[in-house]
Parts: C-alpha cells; structure tokens; sequence
C-alpha cells in the first residue's frame, strides 16, 4: 500500500498529453520494422505501399497501446483500460500484421522441413482455437494477472503472449500462405463463433465477481470517480460486450466474402453456358 502523500502524488501525475516511453518497446518495434524492411528487399519488386501500411499500422497500433497515457491508465489507474489495451493487442494488432506480410515474405522459412512441420500443426484451426483460449483465460486469472502487475517482466511476457497467440487465432481466417490454409467460409463462421465463447465466459466471470479479483486496481489511485468494483464491472463489461461485437463484426464480413464468392461462381458458370451454347 502506497502512502497517502504518494498516492496524491501518483494521482494527480496523469496527463492526457505526457507520453512515457518504454525502451523495450521501442527496441522490440525497430527490430521488427527492420526485420519487415530487409524480408521485403528480398522480394521481386518489393513490397507494395498497401502492404507497407497495414503492417506498419499494426506496429503504431503496439507502439500506442503500450506506451503514452493508455499504458498509464492500464498500469496504474484502471483495470478498465487494460481491458481497452488487451483488446488493440489481440483484436486490432494481429490483423493488421498479417494483412500487411505478403505470403512471399514468410514462405521461404517453410522450406526449412523442421519449421514446415511445426508451422502446418500450429496454424491447424483447433490448435489455433485451443491455444489462444487457454492463454487469455489463465492470464486472467487472479494468480497469473496479480503476478503479471507486480512484476514488471512477467508483464511484458504477458503482452508478447496475447499477440503471438492472437496472430495464430487469425491465422485460419486470414493467413496469407496456401501452405497454411485458412478454412472455407463456412469453417470461418463456424470459427468465429466458437473463439467467442470462452472470452465471454472469461468476462462474465470478471463482470459479475462479488469481490476484487486484482488488488493492485484496489490501491491504486481512483480516477474520476470510479471505486475498485465499478472499475472491475466495467473492464468485464469491455471484454463481453465489444470483444464478442467485434467477432460478430468478422462474421459478417466473412458471410459478405462466401456471398460474394457464391455470386462470381454463379455468374462464371452462366457465362461458360452462354458460351457452350453459342
């Protein structure tokens, strides 16, 4: 427990525009950015502008969430925020690193028969589903979670988890390697709603908990008003209701794409008739 005079002091020290800046996410975004940049040298032509953006989108994603004021609201303040943060991490992050790495850039590691093997059993949908829902639930647990914010390196392995094993829960939606399929339309819908499940079990457990189950949110300075259990209610409430209406959000985009794909195929199958008949 923080003494009064330093809690005072920690309270009235967050600002909206002071941005604190961590090292090893400065060091762990450069490495990859150039990482991105020497793959993409190696490729005929490059990599195109779009390409380019998304993927450097997802690392000032990264760089936005774990530093700056949502870091210190999620750090030090509120467990709502770091409900906020955990979702740019899993939902917004990944997506955008996959969608801006070319197929090409990743397909040469595949060669390696050792790394093929492992890639084909890691990118198997119910590997994926498994091993992202084991981890985001016993993160949260109180044990696992209370570790994570006393010890600042847990922490940051914490963080490195959520995205490795998000970037696999994308994978049988948007991998950008035949080799590693995603599944069909159907399978994605299927997909999509099963990985909705267990996080919503997660929230529910958080949102309707009688007592507080992270007690570094309990000591720590009140903002705005918000006592410790309104704050746990509202990060469960964060997890729930916009992480299950984000996945609803893939689905229909997924149904658009298998409608489309319907239509094209229906419209190609008219157009050889035509032809035949002609």
């Amino acid at each position: 427990m923080l003494p009064l005079v330093a809690l005072l002091h920690v309270a009235g020290s967050f600002s909206w525009t002071r941005w604190s800046i961590h090292p090893s996410t400065i060091i762990g975004l450069t490495l990859l950015g150039a990482l991105y940049h020497w793959r993409s040298t190696k490729l005929p032509g490059g990599v195109d502008a779009t390409h380019r953006a998304l993927f450097f989108g997802g690392l000032l994603a990264i760089f936005v969430s774990l530093n700056g004021p949502l870091h210190d609201l999620s750090d030090d303040y509120l467990f709502s925020a770091h409900m906020v943060q955990h979702l740019v991490l899993t939902l917004l992050v990944p997506p955008l690193l996959i969608a801006g790495t070319p197929g090409a850039m990743l397909r040469p590691a595949l060669r390696v028969p050792s790394v093929n093997r492992i890639a084909r059993w890691l990118t198997r949908p119910v590997i994926c589903f498994v091993i992202f829902s084991v981890t985001i639930a016993a993160w949260h647990l109180p044990p696992m979670y209370n570790t994570a914010m006393a010890l600042h390196w847990v922490h940051i392995i914490q963080h490195l988890l959520f995205m490795a094993v998000s970037v696999l829960m994308w994978w049988p939606i948007m991998s950008p390697l035949p080799e590693l399929p995603r599944l069909s339309y159907p399978g994605q819908l299927l997909y999509c709603f099963l990985l909705g499940i267990p996080m919503s079990i997660v929230a529910v457990s958080i949102t309707y908990a009688r007592d507080a189950l992270y007690p570094a949110y309990s000591s720590a300075p009140r903002m705005w008003g918000i006592d410790p259990m309104e704050d746990q209610l509202l990060g469960g409430l964060i997890m729930w209701i916009p992480g299950g209406f984000f996945f609803m959000i893939v689905m229909s985009i997924v149904f658009y794409k298998w409608a489309k794909a319907g239509e094209d195929t229906s419209a190609a199958a008219q157009s050889r008739e035509v032809i035949r008949q002609g």
